[in-house]
Parts: structure tokens; sequence; C-alpha cells
């Protein structure tokens, strides 16, 4: 399957210890299926730090089933994993791979609520549902990632 990583720079060869912990799905290398998401991404962080927008293009083997892969809906095992490793847990070390939807900013707020303690699961689940949700797919092993994730290309977006 193709898939897109947007940031500021060309990345050949992704490696995980760039990454920062503090993410939905904890540290790896984050990438998504939609091109769109990816060059929105490309656009923030190139806005943030004065750099070019770059989306980056890769293919992903679809055939991982001997890795430890965690497939979240939106629910209440999505929403306490995101809040876990934004926290710093490292819960997220007992996978290969981590898919769901994007925690952006407006979901976020939401989910900071229930962070807080001021909302419950089943009123910050309901509020959630309204936004649109993105994918996005943490390469969590940086073995996955050397034999599973062949780059394709690079393109800058205006």
């Amino acid at each position: 399957m193709i898939v897109y990583h947007g940031g500021t720079e060309v990345i050949k060869n992704p490696d995980v210890k760039f990454s920062k912990k503090y993410l939905d799905f904890g540290k790896g290398f984050y990438i998504t299926t939609y091109k769109e998401q990816a060059e929105k991404w490309a656009k923030r962080r190139s806005m943030r730090n004065r750099e070019r927008a770059i989306v980056n293009v890769y293919e992903l083997k679809d055939d991982l089933n001997k890795y430890n892969v965690i497939n979240f809906k939106d629910d209440e095992v999505w929403l306490n994993f995101v809040c876990d490793c934004r926290r710093g847990m490292d819960i997220y070390k007992k996978y290969d791979i981590a898919i769901g939807s994007v925690a952006d900013d407006d979901v976020f707020k939401s989910i900071d609520m229930y962070f807080k303690g001021l909302w419950d699961e089943e009123k910050t689940l309901n509020e959630i549902r309204y936004y649109k949700m993105n994918n996005q797919i943490c390469l969590i092993n940086q073995e996955l990632i050397n034999n599973e994730l062949r780059y394709i290309q690079s393109y800058e977006v205006k």
C-alpha cells in the first residue's frame, strides 16, 4: 500500500530514534494512507519551523502478519491508549505497529477534558464522534521499517 509522511525534510531511511515520545501512539515513525492529510501535516510543520513542506511517499508491504499490530477503533481502548502515550507511558513498546485515528487539535480539545478528569469516557467518546477522524499508522519497530517500508519519492507542497 502507498503511504505518506508529512514533514520538512526528505526522509529516505526513517529511524524511530528521532521520534518524539509524547505522541498519540508513542515513539515511532508516523505515516498515513491519506495524501491530503500528509500535505496538511507538512504545511503545519513548515509554518512552525519556517522550512519547506515535504511529503515523503513510501510503499508499505501489505503482509504484516508476522508483526504485533494493534488496530484501534474509535473507542475507549483508543482513547485510553492515546492518553497513556501522551502521559509518556511506554505501553506502545508492546507493539510493532499501531493503527488508528489521529487526535488532532480539535479532537484533542475533547480528549484533554478527559485527560484532566473533567469529562468521563462516555462524554468524551460522544463528543469526538462529531469530528472527521483521519488515520495514522505508527511504525514502532525499526526492523519493520527497514524490511517492510520502501521509499519511493518526496515532493514539496506549496
